[in-house]
């Protein structure tokens, strides 16, 4: 079920005015190759009952790409997870799983 009001990028979440709209962003971007990405990794336990999380944000491309990355990584660290709105979430503390499969395939900024 989607989201009556969806905020977007720039930070909108609410109007007063009757007439504004989000004007959706746009979906047909290209994907940056990986030496331009710039990856951001955290790891999470907030609304998760207690258990650990590696988030990976700041990936700008298509939803496919971000899939496909999504399911390279799970694959290499063998756990689940997920990919959507620009993050790829794996299951577990993965910090360092993940930042050495990012930097030996090409992704040059990851922190």
């Amino acid at each position: 079920m989607a989201k009556k009001n969806q905020a977007d990028s720039r930070g909108f979440v609410y109007s007063t005015d009757p007439g504004f709209k989000f004007e959706p962003e746009n979906e047909n971007r290209e994907t940056l190759p990986s030496e331009k990405q710039k990856l951001r990794m955290r790891l999470e336990t907030k609304n998760r009952g207690g258990k650990a999380a590696t988030v990976i944000a700041g990936f700008l491309g298509k939803e496919e790409d971000l899939q496909e990355l999504g399911k390279k990584l799970k694959n290499h660290c063998g756990t689940g997870g997920s990919a959507k709105e620009g993050e790829i979430i794996i299951q577990g503390d993965q910090r360092e799983k993940v930042k050495q499969w990012l930097l030996k395939n090409g992704y040059k900024d990851v922190k």
